[in-house]
């Protein structure tokens, strides 16, 4: 297992479930802070009490990221007292059927909660010339597989942003890493959406052991699986009349198993 003795302070946005309740799991031990934020008070402090359990002193909020006024007032403050070098943005949400409503919420959470998360703690990142953000994006930032286009639009969107701030940080010495998982076992996978997938999710637990040894080696990009990595990489690189045809196809296996359910 790879160590994670260099982050001794983290933020972690998205804790109460997924990939960012993994990464508190992975990061918590003895003389380590977590700031854990989330939406569900029930799961955020269950999350929290693992860790306090393996010796982490844990704090928890209960905060929408896409309020910025209220990111800046809860972040600023935990940053000055905990003196973040970590920053794990994970929070975000997926609909499976697309809407104006839902699209405008997912550009809310998953774009402006970026921007609201790295805003408050990136000047004493800067200030202190060490640290490392963590955006996570998704697979799907690379090609659309028939899901709402809002979601793969907010994480391309993430996946750029990420890819500019790295170098802009980089002669400050912070560190920003942009990952790119396939699909992992988190609450955001349904029943409907588990059975049309072509292999089983990768265990969350398992997911973060790849993104925080990536994490330790500052990787520009955190990709996985690797099956499922090359083979949007392929797709995204063909020129789209080749491509469209099966483009067309999986929105269509969309619709369908939308219409069934």
């Amino acid at each position: 297992m790879t160590s994670s003795s260099q982050f001794m302070s983290a933020l972690i946005t998205g804790a109460s479930s997924g990939l960012g309740a993994a990464m508190a799991d992975k990061l918590a031990g003895p003389d380590r802070s977590l700031c854990l934020l989330g939406r569900n008070a029930e799961r955020l402090s269950a999350v929290a009490e693992r860790c306090r359990a393996r010796g982490a002193k844990v704090e928890t909020h209960l905060v929408d990221v896409a309020d910025a006024d209220a990111m800046h007032a809860t972040l600023s403050e935990a940053d000055e007292r905990l003196r973040f070098d970590l920053v794990f943005v994970s929070a975000g949400v997926a609909f499976g059927r697309e809407t104006p409503d839902t699209a405008r919420q997912t550009v809310e959470t998953n774009v402006l909660g970026v921007i609201n998360t790295i805003a408050p703690v990136e000047p004493g990142l800067i200030a202190r010339g060490t640290g490392q953000i963590a955006l996570l994006s998704s697979l799907a930032a690379f090609r659309v597989l028939g899901g709402p286009g809002s979601y793969a639009g907010s994480k391309a969107w993430v996946r750029i942003y990420g890819e500019a701030l790295r170098g802009q940080l980089a002669s400050k010495g912070v560190g920003v890493s942009v990952i790119c998982p396939g699909f992992v076992d988190t609450p955001m996978i349904d029943e409907r959406t588990r059975k049309t997938l072509p292999e089983p999710p990768m265990p969350a637990d398992q997911a973060a052991d790849l993104i925080l040894d990536g994490l330790i080696r500052n990787a520009p990009r955190i990709s996985f699986p690797r099956k499922s990595a090359l083979q949007i990489w392929w797709l995204a690189m063909r020129p789209a009349w080749l491509t469209d045809r099966r483009t067309m196809r999986r929105f269509q296996a969309a619709r369908d198993a939308s219409e069934q359910s």
